[in-house]
């Protein structure tokens, strides 16, 4: 304390020696100065900001949880500043939610410009959902190539739509709220069976059940020319009141593509199981396409009533059992 007085006591001396004018000048150049600084201080960007990190702010969200969130993420030091100063820019009535990145640290002016203006510094992210995936497949798709993507909630928001996620190319932000995604893809589905209403209409068929028979397809047949064959022919079945006998509808059960059933799969009280249950499945195995879409509600037209996919890749069509097990013999033994 002594050593702290006897440094100071020379600039004590020489202020209390200036006349009071000169000593309320003093004083206000000593406030501007601290002034000064302390708002310099709350203008720069914090020592830990968040350089190559995904920001994001919620939709909804308000003038105040914009400033929360950004300091709490340390992209702003001060809350007040940045809510003052997107006032004085009028800025504060364009604050775009969403997700940002900032490659380098910025001042507050600098945040306040980006968010008012919408600039999110990243580039939307090409995804490309191929046609028979199921919604756990997509999902996968989405972990992989999104970043700031959310699983669980991706799941959640999807767990009553599979079948309805239409299968497509998209751009999407990093960050994405997922109930936009599953918005997103249903609304495809809607523009794609749109598209095809006529030959709904016209096959006399449900658009659930044409989802639901489109999902088998997917996972049964390849071309376009298989899918209708084999919607005939499933539609026979159907129609005759014999079992579907779809191997599919276990994979979907378990979770994997190409799964073989076993003994006591074919035996199981699942209603997929289409050995015991006859008629369609209670829903979807998949998302299915344009073509298996078109296929379900415009089937070839065929006496056929068995169908199997050859060790050659082709597949070969029956009318009797017999004619299937002859089949089976050449085509798979």
């Amino acid at each position: 304390m002594i050593m702290f007085q006897q440094f100071f006591q020379p600039y004590i001396t020489g202020i209390q020696a200036l006349s009071r004018a000169k000593r309320i000048i003093f004083a206000g150049l000593v406030a501007g100065t601290i002034v000064s600084l302390g708002v310099a201080w709350l203008f720069s960007s914090p020592s830990d900001f968040p350089t190559n990190q995904l920001i994001t702010i919620p939709k909804g969200a308000s003038g105040l949880d914009f400033a929360n969130d950004l300091a709490a993420s340390h992209v702003i030091r001060s809350p007040f500043a940045f809510r003052v100063l997107s006032r004085i820019t009028g800025l504060d009535r364009s604050l775009d939610p969403g997700t940002y990145l900032f490659t380098q640290p910025v001042m507050l002016s600098g945040v306040v410009t980006r968010i008012g203006n919408a600039q999110h510094g990243i580039n939307p992210i090409r995804i490309t959902l191929t046609e028979g995936m199921t919604t756990k497949d997509i999902d996968a798709t989405f972990v992989e190539q999104l970043p700031g993507f959310d699983s669980a909630a991706f799941l959640r928001e999807a767990s009553t739509s599979e079948g309805y996620l239409f299968p497509d190319t998209y751009f999407f932000m990093p960050g994405t709220d997922s109930n936009d995604i599953v918005v997103r893809l249903r609304t495809q589905f809607s523009a794609q069976i749109a598209s095809i209403t006529p030959q709904i209409l016209s096959s006399k068929r449900s658009v659930n059940d044409a989802v639901i028979m489109a999902s088998i397809l997917e996972r049964e047949a390849n071309s376009p020319e298989d899918m209708r064959m084999v919607a005939g022919i499933l539609w026979n079945r159907i129609n005759k009141g014999i079992p579907l006998q779809v191997d599919a509808t276990f994979g979907y059960i378990h979770g994997e593509n190409g799964y073989t059933p076993t003994a006591a799969d074919l035996g199981s009280d699942s209603p997929y199981n289409t050995y015991r249950n006859k008629g369609l499945p209670p829903g979807p195995i998949s998302n299915p396409g344009l073509d298996a879409l078109l296929a379900a509600v415009m089937p070839t037209k065929t006496n056929d009533l068995y169908y199997l996919t050859g060790k050659d890749g082709k597949m070969h069509y029956a009318t009797t059992f017999e004619q299937h097990k002859k089949n089976r013999t050449l085509y798979l033994d």
